[in-house]
């Protein structure tokens, strides 16, 4: 087939605009032959279960699902009875990103936090941790956080920790939202189980499409007693692939001598060399007028822009407005952004800012 875009096209309006890493592609041609059994009972799903437990520890178990809000509607769903609710911070994906899918699919009500950089506390948690028994009140049972965040912030491994204790202390469990879980692994440079499962989180979705994969996620049980018929809730929320090789194969491919890792890093470097090469035009008067607004220990980059830039530079290079009021924009960087990318974007910024 001829191709109906521009391959040289480039953009910083989010990682889910990258293509398939070449391993992932060769990955689903590989698992592409013969015949193997339907809905999950395939050696790929098998292989993949083994990964996690090498990543994870004994007695967690993955379930593949499609996307990344069919990953957190059915983790939360089985964490949660009809009257339960989730404590998550109002920037929070499951909140503003997923078209209302956790509150109307899964029937789960959110009860929103506002941060500053997209990250609870127990101090923030409380706001809403209250009203257990109170028949008028949906009953605040888990907490869901980001890693990474939203604004691109990172939890450590002991914020994450005092957030489970908190919340397992008042009988509440604890939901992790991973679809960017490989850039905060590849910048804590710790191991994945170390601010997941060692820290107290009960189930986590675990993303894959941001980081190289065509489709699939997985909602990744690290606490059998946090979560309950998943079996079933994956088929009822029309996440259960009858294909799940092609989905587990993606996984594979990425888990496998950390891809998913490589692919990060080389993110979050782009999103450095972003940064650093703004702050430096800032420095010498090249660029005028970009303040950043959040810490970039991601791949991410938060900055406010002089009236018209963003506008402006949108003609070559495709991003997104966060809050436009105050013309704060987010620029992404990808497992496949180069330097010459960025490179041409920073120049890109200076003629812009000082036009």
């Amino acid at each position: 087939m001829t191709p109906l875009h521009d391959p040289a096209l480039r953009g910083f309006a989010s990682d889910n605009y990258s293509g398939v890493h070449p391993d992932v592609l060769a990955a689903i041609a590989a698992a592409n032959e013969g015949h193997q059994v339907a809905y999950g009972e395939d050696r790929y799903t098998a292989r993949l279960q083994e990964l996690f437990v090498d990543q994870l520890g004994e007695g967690v178990e993955a379930f593949p699902v499609f996307n990344g809000t069919g990953a957190n509607v059915v983790g939360l769903q089985s964490m949660l009875p009809r009257w339960g609710a989730v404590i998550a911070a109002s920037t929070a994906h499951i909140n503003v990103d997923e078209g209302g899918a956790p509150e109307k699919v899964a029937g789960v009500k959110i009860l929103t936090v506002p941060t500053e950089d997209g990250k609870l506390t127990p101090e923030l948690i409380d706001l809403e941790a209250w009203g257990w028994g109170d028949e008028h009140r949906s009953q605040p049972l888990a907490v869901s956080i980001t890693q990474s965040t939203e604004l691109g912030t990172l939890y450590t491994p002991d914020e994450v920790r005092a957030i489970a204790d908190h919340a397992h202390g008042h009988g509440m469990r604890l939901h992790m939202d991973g679809a960017r879980i490989a850039n905060a692994a590849a910048a804590l440079d710790v191991p994945l189980r170390a601010f997941t499962r060692d820290a107290g989180v009960d189930v986590l979705s675990f993303g894959g499409t941001k980081n190289g994969a065509m489709i699939g996620e997985a909602v990744v049980v690290l606490d059998p007693d946090a979560s309950h018929g998943l079996t079933y809730l994956r088929k009822l929320n029309m996440q259960l692939s009858s294909k799940m090789r092609f989905v587990s194969a993606q996984l594979i491919a990425l888990m496998e001598n950390d891809l998913w890792l490589r692919n990060a890093r080389h993110a979050n470097a782009m999103a450095r060399r972003l940064r650093t090469g703004v702050e430096a035009g800032l420095a010498d008067g090249s660029i005028r007028g970009v303040d950043f607004t959040q810490k970039t220990q991601v791949n991410g980059v938060f900055a406010t822009l002089p009236d018209g830039v963003a506008d402006r530079l949108r003609e070559s290079f495709r991003f997104y407005d966060w809050d436009a009021a105050r013309g704060e924009v987010r620029w992404m960087c990808s497992f496949d952004t180069t330097e010459a990318d960025i490179d041409a974007f920073i120049a890109a910024i200076a003629r812009e800012t000082t036009a």
